[in-house]
């Protein structure tokens, strides 16, 4: 006698005629520990997650029986924490492996959907003070808007012919350029950028440059290292110190621009996903470029829910590229005065 065999249709499952939901798992059910554990976050955490993304997570469609938003939720957190779509972590959650990529893909755009809600820089008065005022108690580096870098995510190859995305070690990744504040929070994320790109070029053609050359953002500047170019609204370190100021510039400019260092460090030990421990991100250059930044709109959140990001060891395998880089401060007459206006008044 033949045994019918049941073929579950994944977009069956993930979408659904009359938009009932498949619970199969139940955050109630588990304690906080099991939660962080396995998908990398506590319960209340996770249920903001569901009041923010349920609306985008909830599409009424013609089929039956769609995975809710509490499940999708739990499969692309699994993910991004984990690296990988292993069949414990579907079976943790009661979907299949490809309903788990559906789910990430689904989870992925509502965050990036939202990032500008979560990234971004201050624009009150009290509250860019308070930003500056952070920093300088970091090491007294005055005029502070955010710490400025750029860090690679491995990705796979595109196609065999695209050499765009080769970064200076010869592997595939994306140069993604960040800001952050004080505390780690990123003030701007832009995660799309081919890797053979040098950070000095990205800068020159992102969105930021664009919007502090307009004076968008006044009073203040960025710390930067010396791959990027001196400017009157980025401070650089001096390429050879000799006057005790300088000297002491440059190690209040170490001490204040760690701070970005210890974030990209913070991002790759929660979201093992961009590690490169589990192999490089296995999607186009575009979806990788979002999963980048739904993990940096996750982070953001993190801290405005008080989770210590800084306690976790740092992990990684993916370390930015050395570059060699000529510097040409000389070339901006005013960023130079600014620079030595800064020194004589605050470190000498």
């Amino acid at each position: 006698m033949a045994v019918p065999i049941a073929i579950l249709d994944c977009d069956l499952l993930l979408y659904g005629r009359g938009h009932r939901t498949l619970d199969r798992f139940k955050l109630e059910d588990v304690t906080d520990e099991y939660l962080v554990s396995m998908y990398g976050f506590p319960r209340q955490f996770i249920y903001y997650l569901v009041d923010l993304l349920g609306a985008s997570l909830s599409r009424p469609t013609q089929r039956s029986r769609a995975i809710s938003p509490e499940t999708q939720i739990l499969a692309a957190l699994g993910f991004y924490t984990s690296g990988s779509f292993q069949t414990r972590m579907g079976d943790a959650v009661g979907i299949s492996q490809a309903s788990m990529s559906r789910c990430v893909a689904n989870v992925t755009e509502a965050l990036v959907e939202r990032a500008s809600q979560f990234i971004h820089f201050p624009e009150e008065e009290a509250s860019v003070q308070s930003l500056k005022d952070d920093f300088y108690g970091l090491a007294g580096m005055p005029g502070v808007l955010g710490v400025i870098d750029c860090t690679h995510v491995a990705i796979k190859a595109p196609n065999a012919e695209d050499l765009s995305y080769v970064n200076r070690k010869g592997l595939h990744s994306l140069n993604c350029l960040m800001v952050c504040d004080a505390r780690g929070a990123l003030l701007s994320a832009e995660t799309h950028w081919p890797g053979s790109l040098q950070d000095c070029t990205v800068l020159q053609q992102a969105a930021l440059n664009s919007q502090f050359e307009a004076g968008l953002y006044k009073d203040g500047w960025l710390l930067g290292d010396s791959s990027f170019f001196l400017r009157t609204w980025l401070m650089t370190p001096l390429h050879i110190p000799e006057t005790t100021a300088e000297y002491r510039y440059n190690m209040a400019h170490s001490a204040t621009h760690s701070v970005i260092e210890q974030t990209f460090r913070t991002i790759r030990s929660r979201f093992r996903c961009l590690d490169g421990s589990k192999g490089t991100l296995q999607y186009s250059p575009e979806k990788s470029s979002h999963i980048i930044l739904a993990c940096c709109v996750l982070h953001n959140i993190s801290l405005e829910h008080g989770l210590d990001v800084w306690s976790s060891p740092a992990t990684g395998q993916m370390e930015q590229p050395e570059e060699e880089y000529e510097q040409m401060e000389s070339l901006d007459s005013e960023a130079c005065r600014i620079r030595r206006e800064l020194l004589l008044t605050h470190f000498s």
